[in-house]
């Protein structure tokens, strides 16, 4: 494990989680939260209390008086049907137990771990140097798109105050403060200073500046400080963003972690500040009359606050006062929406790897735009010397994809192997000439090559143990325009969630990023010039099976990721024989799209866990449902 580095330094080695300190000069009365936005893994419960014990040592080095963690940070999330066994969650709380012990004195710590009880519960406990003092169980379990937590946990009630000296602290875990009458309501009626957040909200396109918004509402209706830690990280198709937060009593952004990547963030609240703010905004106690009593309060006044260390010279605010119109520091930037789902390409890839010990991966390089980016991802997410790359031309392969295949091997600086395929697919015309005597070659000559390939990916696979990573992408899944068996065949889909015209957008990005740095773009212009082909018969074109994709994403991302009707979609302008044909396709294909192999997921609805179909189901979305 890399060591984790301190106020602003790194340590030897890379990746290096980091530490970043935003300071408003401390003062009395001032609170100094340390956000640990870490990559746990799901399961390794010995690797993520030293690497939660590691964030640990770096906050209480930083001068944090709290410690947090994302939701099930001790777990990692989500753990699905782990939590259906006893014993694993026995050992879990043993993790837990062995942590607690480690905490340094003085440091109290929010970690997010499942508690056994009467039930199974998703629980933040706060605690410090052995002991636990309290948990607060998350209310609201969401049981939309990627999450299923109602079949794992039952909802707490009430809400949690943890008062830390002069700073009074609601605890919530990710979904409480995304419902509008969550525990942060009672908790701010009750006096709450600060709203904690510990979150493993996943990522997709667009996503993050959503909650950023509201996050920043909460904070300004509530007329408290939001501190909002995010995991980060790959877990099997979800991949999450880090970019936690901390926003102030006026709904201003005082901080803001980096995207995808492992950090600690520390920041100073002024307790002081937001009392007084809150004092002359009458918002909040019309929003927020009296509590009922419904709050539970844990006091930790006799916790002796940690030493301070004096933040790094290049991360210090030259302000004391943290409302004076600004933040205390430069925030870091949001990347850009191609940058943003690149990335989460790259970590999605790279934690899937990792995470299941893969030495390396193997890509089929056929010369188009899929492949092409497939492989740059992989290189990116990887290092050259862990990729394979693979070209297995037909008779068919035209010289230019050949010629591109060459080229983007080299940009990649990665040594390009040749199986041709010719051979293969006479001995299979020979074995199978007598049953299919009197018919013309169809599709099905054209699968055979598709499936070629995939068993030679596979045999390679299986005898130097590489993953082999797809090259196909949303819109060919989306419409059945794949091989079961041949392009399909691989252990992981990289752009399984990307359109095709992304595809296009990201290569055009990532050659414009290698530009930028004076380097050769890895991805040759005529690959992205190349009308699309799938190269399984003379002069064959996509748009010849298929809409331009122009037409065809747009009406799938409206049909998949927003379930508008045929009828709505002819009202759009698109035309009615298009889509009628379209949406047959893509209902046809439900049964493909069960056998494919998982991928990362970028978008608002992707297929598999966000979007389930019957497959023996005889309903049809246009106006033909005979």
């Amino acid at each position: 494990m890399t060591e984790l580095a301190v106020a602003g330094t790194e340590s030897a080695g890379a990746p290096a989680q980091r530490t970043v300190s935003v300071s408003a000069d401390a003062r009395r009365g001032a609170l100094r939260v340390a956000l640990a936005q870490l990559d746990t893994v799901v399961g390794d419960l010995a690797g993520n209390v030293a690497r939660l014990r590691e964030a640990a040592t770096a906050a209480h080095a930083s001068g944090a008086d709290l410690v947090i963690f994302p939701e099930l940070a001790l777990t990692g999330y989500p753990p699905e049907d782990l939590l259906l066994r006893p014993h694993f969650l026995r050992d879990t709380e043993a993790a837990l137990d062995e942590f607690v012990r480690s905490l340094p004195d003085g440091l109290v710590a929010l970690v997010g771990v499942p508690t056994f009880a009467d039930d199974v519960y998703n629980s933040a406990v706060v605690a410090t140097r052995g002991r636990v003092h309290a948990r607060h169980h998350k209310v609201h379990l969401p049981n939309y798109g990627v999450f299923d937590e109602r079949r794992y946990f039952r909802p707490g009630n009430g809400a949690l105050l943890v008062e830390l000296g002069e700073a009074s602290v609601g605890v919530t875990v990710c979904e409480d403060i995304w419902v509008a009458d969550g525990p942060h309501v009672e908790q701010a009626a009750a006096g709450a200073d600060v709203i904690v957040n510990l979150s493993a909200s996943p990522y997709h396109r667009g996503k993050g500046r959503d909650r950023e918004r509201m996050l920043r509402q909460r904070a300004a209706d509530l007329v408290a400080f939001v501190v909002f830690c995010n995991l980060v990280g790959g877990q099997d198709e979800l991949v999450f963003d880090g970019h936690s937060l901390v926003c102030g009593p006026r709904g201003e952004l005082l901080a803001r972690a980096a995207q995808f990547e492992e950090t600690v963030l520390v920041c100073d609240l002024d307790i002081a500040a937001a009392r007084a703010q809150r004092l002359h905004d009458p918002r909040h106690r019309s929003l927020f009359p009296a509590s009922a009593g419904a709050v539970r309060r844990v006091g930790l006044e006799h916790i002796e606050r940690a030493s301070r260390a004096k933040p790094p010279d290049d991360a210090r605010g030259s302000r004391s006062d943290p409302y004076a119109g600004g933040p205390a520091v430069p925030i870091v930037s949001l990347l850009d929406e191609s940058e943003e789902v690149y990335r989460a390409l790259v970590v999605g890839l790279r934690d899937y790897v990792e995470k299941n010990r893969f030495e390396r991966v193997v890509v089929g390089l056929s010369g188009g735009i899929d492949s092409a980016l497939t492989a740059v991802v992989a290189v990116d997410a990887l290092g050259s010397e862990r990729v394979e790359l693979v070209t297995m031309p037909s008779p068919y392969s035209s010289s230019g994809t050949r010629a591109d295949a060459r080229a983007i091997a080299e940009r990649l600086g990665v040594e390009l192997r040749t199986l041709a395929i010719e051979p293969a697919m006479q001995a299979f015309s020979a074995i199978l000439r007598e049953q299919f005597a009197g018919r013309p070659p169809d599709v099905t000559e054209e699968n055979i090559q598709a499936r070629i390939r995939g068993t030679l990916l596979m045999a390679l696979s299986n005898k130097f143990g590489w993953l082999v990573l797809t090259t196909g992408n949303k819109s060919e899944l989306s419409v059945g325009y794949a091989t079961l068996y041949g392009d399909m065949a691989g252990g992981f889909a990289v752009l399984k969630d990307v359109f095709k015209t992304h595809v296009y957008q990201l290569a055009r990005w990532r050659n414009e990023q290698a530009q930028r740095l004076g380097e050769v773009p890895p991805i040759p212009q005529s690959v992205i010039d190349r009308p699309p082909s799938a190269e399984l018969r003379p002069g064959q074109r996509d748009d010849e099976t298929l809409p331009p994709y122009e037409l065809l994403d747009a009406i799938l991302e409206s049909y998949v990721e927003r379930d508008l009707d045929a009828a709505a979609l002819v009202r759009r302008g698109y035309p009615a024989d298009i889509v009628e044909r379209v949406l047959a396709m893509v209902d046809a294909a439900e049964y493909k799209r069960r056998q494919a192999p998982p991928g990362v997921r970028v978008s608002v609805r992707a297929f598999g866990r966000d979007r389930r179909v019957p497959i023996t189901n005889r309903y049809r979305s246009g106006a033909d449902r005979r």
